[in-house]
């Protein structure tokens, strides 16, 4: 069709009656789910101004025009989101049903939409991830920016534009994918041993089982107590890294923790202590104990936990600025510590985006 017919066709649409016009929206439905996924064109050609009789209404001619014009988000931004889109059709498919027959199906709120031809229903690139549902696409660079640097709340909602409770919500939807985003096993040798966390009930403005403390603060009691949540790292000589909040620090904790991706042939190396040893034994590894952590022998140097006992200091070390954790949330931090860690120099926010849209 030229652009004159087109444009003749389209004055004629204020003459539609509704059941004409629902006539024609399921038919121009039904031809966009036939395009090829690769082929389909989202933008109409309403050709120059000059093509448009004069007889076409005013408000025709400029929704026209404004279908040509760029989304609201960054070209970055959309191309970032077609490329999770795709990745995650390729992986899963639709994410309501799992079929792989999907289209593109136009964009809305700044995002690309695709249909799945088996069940009718239509999708984002982040539905049914974490990442669903939060607005304003084109600033999620700057969340995962934020990530990187390992900013306060204050400065992560200064450098993405957004109220500090909004930066919150993003930050943990951004991690939540991330805790489950752990290596499935651990191999060759294997330290293992546990730190303790100062617990903390930041947020929690109502009844709190002791005085609140401020900035942090200190345990009112020195060395070991009910104060303290008990954390255990495992890593393997290629830097892969398994960590968890123990309930509690005893076997059935460790084996929860531990069970899947420690096992047979790995070898532990580990501090001696009751738990963990434990484990060691119910899961029939050979393990290693360091009387002296740190000190491994003349004769088996290769024996010791000086990676894991350094991975601690950096966590804690990177944890102090914010002033507290809230136990509640710990499993995200140490997390966003994990990936911190994994990507090393290739930390992209990218990287991170599509880690929170589970592509890691």
């Amino acid at each position: 069709m030229d652009n004159a017919t087109f444009a003749n066709w389209l004055a004629g649409i204020g003459l539609l009656n509704p059941t004409q016009r629902g006539q024609t929206y399921h038919a121009l439905a039904l031809v966009e789910a036939n395009d090829p996924f690769e082929c389909r064109d989202n933008t109409i050609d309403a050709g120059s101004p000059g093509d448009v009789p004069e007889a076409a209404p005013r408000h025709v001619i400029e929704k026209t025009v404004s279908a040509t014009e760029p989304p609201p988000v960054k070209a970055e931004g959309q191309s970032l989101l077609s490329k999770v889109g795709q990745d995650r059709i390729a992986n899963f498919g639709c994410p309501h049903c799992g079929g792989d027959g999907v289209h593109r199906w136009g964009s809305a709120s700044g995002k690309p939409r695709y249909r799945c031809t088996s069940c009718r229903k239509t999708f984002n690139p982040v539905t049914g991830t974490p990442l669903a549902g939060l607005h304003h696409p084109d600033r999620w660079n700057d969340q995962a920016a934020a990530l990187i640097s390992g900013e306060s709340l204050a400065l992560a909602a200064k450098r993405c534009d957004v109220h500090p409770s909004t930066a919150f919500r993003w930050r943990h939807r951004f991690l939540a994918a991330l805790n489950l985003d752990k290596p499935p096993s651990l191999s060759g040798l294997v330290e293992a041993d546990e730190t303790f966390i100062l617990e903390s009930f930041k947020g929690k403005r109502t009844d709190l089982p002791r005085k609140s403390r401020k900035r942090g603060g200190k345990a009112s009691k020195r060395g070991l107590s009910t104060e303290q949540i008990p954390v255990i790292v495992a890593r393997d000589r290629t830097g892969a890294t398994i960590d968890a909040v123990l309930p509690r620090l005893d076997a059935a904790s460790m084996i929860a923790a531990l069970g899947n991706t420690i096992t047979r042939p790995a070898e532990l190396c580990c501090d001696g202590g009751s738990a963990i040893t434990a484990f060691a034994r119910r899961a029939r590894i050979k393990f290693h104990i360091l009387p002296a952590p740190g000190l491994p022998k003349p004769e088996a140097p290769d024996i010791h936990i000086n990676n894991v006992n350094a991975y601690h200091g950096r966590l804690k070390e990177w944890m102090r600025h914010f002033h507290g954790v809230a136990t509640r949330n710990l499993p995200s931090y140490l997390s966003w510590r994990r990936t911190i860690e994994a990507l090393g120099g290739g930390s992209t926010p990218e990287a991170w985006i599509m880690g929170a849209a589970g592509m890691g």
